[in-house]
């Protein structure tokens, strides 16, 4: 019989406790719900997450169901549906948020970096948003528009190492450009977006800030060329211009010189017409910094279809916050369990595995490459034909 931990247990190694305790004590976690902690809190909804259960009900009904399993996961006892909805609605989402960035933090150093920006030595990182849909009459604080209700995420991506370093959950009426006012912009990064980020007032203000943007132009944009750089012939490259801006509005808001570049996809022939404050680095470089934009809409995609993030527990902001928060330590544990571990299946395929071996007694790395070795030996399995 084996008599060791389990892989949820094994999981939650990863965890950063001491920073989870800090959080606790920071933003006086304890006072309210004695009989179930935080800790005890977390657990569970890290349970729902990994397990895909889709309401406070499922939750609680699963963890009463699982026995004496549950005290080995590390989960005390199984609360009450009333119990955890309460601990989600009052205690404050900033302890979650804190362990979160303690842990985005840890990951940056751990986790291996993109092979293209190591080799470049640049630091970039993704902005972008995404919506998601509520129902007004459970979240009347969610008015978006006349008849509908939603909250926006606002996001920055590492994309050096692939994960979120900032998150922002406002109305889904929102502008995106208002969350470039929350972030602190390092000298030397490059941060790259679409076109509903474009502010030349914001821009200028990370243009003085040491940093660089990388953005696409819009229609119509009015200015005039300072200097043609030399091009490459016959390249993806068609047009690379210093230029300054004419209108009288966007003349004194940036009143520094761009960068215009008119770049040609070589696989889709998709034209595109960069803007950026970098005046040196090689266009090609350009483009493939905002190609790497793409990760961000990967981001979102993987934790809508793999995390519970487009129904809620709770109905107050603090709830919504709560749940998105622990669905990011998800999201970041599944990384670096893949790192730490060398797991050879894709994050996509790790967190469909933990669902239903979550409560195994087995080293996690013998769980995945007993999976990796069947499934490797079913491929390679002589198929006899079927027509002949």
């Amino acid at each position: 019989m084996n008599t060791g931990r389990t892989v949820f247990a094994q999981l939650l190694d990863l965890l950063p406790r001491r920073a989870f305790e800090l959080a606790v004590r920071r933003y006086a976690g304890q006072k309210k719900l004695r009989h179930f902690s935080c800790m005890d809190q977390l657990l569970c909804m890290i349970f729902a997450q990994i397990t895909g259960r889709s309401s406070l009900r499922e939750t609680v009904s699963c963890l009463g169901a699982l026995g004496a399993r549950r005290y080995h996961c590390g989960i005390r006892a199984a609360p009450a549906r009333s119990t955890l909805a309460r601990a989600n609605e009052r205690r404050d989402f900033r302890i979650f948020m804190d362990t979160a960035l303690s842990m985005i933090t840890s990951a940056q150093v751990e986790l291996p970096v993109d092979m293209d920006l190591r080799r470049l030595k640049i630091h970039a990182f993704a902005i972008d948003s995404t919506t998601i849909s509520l129902c007004l009459k459970l979240f009347p604080w969610a008015l978006s528009r006349r008849r509908k209700g939603g909250i926006k995420t606002h996001t920055m991506l590492d994309l050096r190492v692939g994960i979120p370093v900032f998150m922002r959950v406002s109305h889904a009426k929102t502008g995106d450009v208002d969350f470039l006012d929350q972030i602190v912009f390092c000298a030397g990064a490059f941060y790259v977006m679409d076109r509903g980020y474009i502010d030349f007032a914001r821009f200028y203000r990370i243009h003085l800030s040491g940093a660089f943007f990388i953005t696409r132009t819009k229609r119509g944009m009015d200015c005039r060329v300072r200097r043609r750089l030399p091009l490459e012939r016959d390249g993806p490259v068609k047009r690379d211009q210093l230029i300054g801006l004419r209108g009288p509005k966007s003349r004194r808001l940036y009143p520094d010189t761009l960068r215009r570049i008119r770049y040609i996809d070589p696989e889709s022939g998709k034209r595109l017409t960069f803007l950026t404050n970098h005046l040196t680095l090689d266009a090609p470089t350009i483009a493939l910094l905002y190609r790497k934009r793409w990760k961000i809409e990967l981001l979102f995609k993987w934790m809508k279809q793999h995390l519970h993030i487009k129904a809620f527990f709770g109905v107050t902001p603090n709830a919504v916050k709560t749940q998105l928060w622990i669905a990011v330590m998800v999201y970041v544990l599944v990384h670096c369990l893949k790192h730490r571990h060398g797991l050879r299946q894709t994050p996509n395929q790790i967190a469909q595995i933990l669902g239903v071996m979550i409560f195994e007694k087995t080293l996690i790395n013998q769980v995945f490459s007993e999976i990796h070795e069947e499934t490797h030996d079913q491929e390679n399995r002589n198929q006899l034909s079927l027509f002949d």
